[in-house]
């Protein structure tokens, strides 16, 4: 099934330049590092990048899941790579970041889903430096809660874990994974230590309704989640999950709206935002402070 839709003018992105933009390019292709940025083909790269934030992938970038929406790869996974943890710590460290968010892709060729790799990354930053914020985003890891408490023992601050989309849309959008079990992750990060927040995601316009959004959203809260991200779905390719609609940047307001309603503590709604968009002031906004 190929997609026609022409994408609306409030989807537009500047093309990215300036000194910060240039420097973590730079940076990435110097030392061999990844980032959601570019390996998920994401549309902030270059306001985010040109602002001088980034968003690490850890664990290679090949994925072992098959998800239809996502732009990372799939084939031959290599073991970790024992030296990426302080490779990427000495980058957030030479980068000056403040608030750094990692993610990854899925590894359940790993018998820990990559949790060692994440708490070796979290001791690493913290060995170099006791001012910078740690937002983790994960793959489910099948469940493991062993696994999971591997990487909540080194404290984390922020958390995440998307949902992406509604249950209907499950087995079609990303048919590895399990509606229920990502709900049980988070709620498991707050049985294990209520002081992490938590945080997850959803992609609209993949052919949800409003109803199933909200419902979602609720039970979310139900699972104590703390921070919501809501934008828009774009496909990378044709050959990826079309785009059923392109949602107005009133109903992304709309949803925020309820999402304050249900609960949660911040909910970052527009198009263009991602889970690791305005990240830091998203944990900021949670806190009481002010929104830039």
């Amino acid at each position: 099934m190929k997609n026609h839709l022409r994408k609306p003018d409030w989807l537009k992105v500047k093309f990215p330049a300036g000194e910060s933009y240039t420097r973590i390019d730079r940076y990435h292709r110097m030392n061999g590092l990844h980032s959601v940025c570019r390996s998920a083909a994401c549309p902030n790269q270059g306001e985010c990048w040109s602002k001088g934030t980034a968003t690490f992938m850890i664990l290679g970038d090949t994925c072992s899941r098959h998800c239809r929406f996502c732009n990372v790869g799939s084939g031959p996974l290599s073991p970790p790579d024992p030296e990426e943890p302080a490779k990427v710590a000495a980058a957030i460290v030479e980068l000056n970041l403040k608030h750094a968010v990692i993610t990854s892709v899925t590894r359940d060729d790993l018998d820990d889903g990559g949790a060692v790799q994440f708490a070796q990354l979290i001791r690493e930053i913290r060995r170099r430096t006791s001012d910078c914020r740690i937002e983790l985003l994960i793959p489910d890891l099948q469940g493991d809660r062993d696994a999971l408490a591997t990487i909540l023992k080194e404290k984390p601050d922020i958390l995440g874990h998307n949902v992406e989309t509604v249950p209907r849309l499950y087995s079609r959008v990303r048919p590895e994974a399990i509606y229920q079990r990502t709900l049980d992750v988070l709620a498991e990060v707050k049985r294990q230590d209520p002081a992490i927040i938590t945080k997850s995601g959803l992609m609209l316009g993949m052919g949800e309704t409003r109803e199933e959004v909200l419902e979602v959203m609720a039970d979310l809260r139900k699972h104590q989640c703390q921070l919501l991200t809501l934008g828009q779905y774009l496909a990378p390719t044709r050959e990826h999950f079309p785009v059923a609609r392109y949602v107005t940047p009133d109903e992304f307001a709309a949803l925020a709206v309820d999402g304050k309603r249900l609960g949660f503590d911040h909910v970052e709604s527009g198009p263009l935002v991602r889970s690791s968009y305005h990240a830091e002031e998203q944990y900021q906004a949670s806190q009481g402070g002010e929104h830039g």
